[in-house]
């Protein structure tokens, strides 16, 4: 595990007003680690797979922690756990699933299907900085972090 303070969060929303809150509310609550943003589920996937532009490591690292909304255009939150879930380089990814919904079901379904924790996100900004205290607190300065390695390119020459 890297130093909790330089954990890289990976915050996955298609709302710009959702990602501007989270921004705010990991600020206020002390939490400074570096904070990526991708805004659907097809990014998310090229982010993690470092593909197009996101190919630079250096420049867009392997999260720590993701923070996923479920209800987006495209590929929606479950989509993209699954496909976290499918990845053997990347099933150990601890994902934080942060939306609107209350329906039990989908609360179910994102433990079935591998969610580390689902978080409803506060519509007051004093409990979203309580919420984000208490995340940055578990998750990024008592929880382990599993080690993730970027999958290898695929070397076409090499049977």
């Amino acid at each position: 595990m890297g130093v909790p303070e330089q954990a890289v969060i990976l915050l996955i929303d298609d709302s710009e007003n959702d990602v501007l809150l989270a921004k705010r509310a990991l600020a206020k609550a002390g939490i400074f680690n570096p904070l990526y943003v991708v805004h659907n589920g097809e990014e998310t996937i090229a982010y993690l797979e470092g593909a197009g532009p996101f190919s630079s490591r250096d420049e867009y690292p392997l999260p720590e922690l993701v923070l996923l909304d479920l209800k987006m255009p495209g590929l929606n939150g479950f989509e993209v756990l699954q496909w976290i879930r499918e990845q053997p380089n990347l099933k150990g990814l601890r994902v934080i699933v942060l939306t609107t919904s209350e329906d039990i079901h989908d609360v179910n379904r994102a433990y079935q299907m591998g969610a580390n924790s689902f978080l409803m996100k506060p519509f007051d900004f004093d409990h979203y900085t309580d919420m984000a205290r208490t995340l940055g607190s578990f998750w990024l300065d008592h929880s382990q972090a599993p080690k993730l390695a970027r999958k290898a390119p695929k070397n076409e020459n090499h049977l």
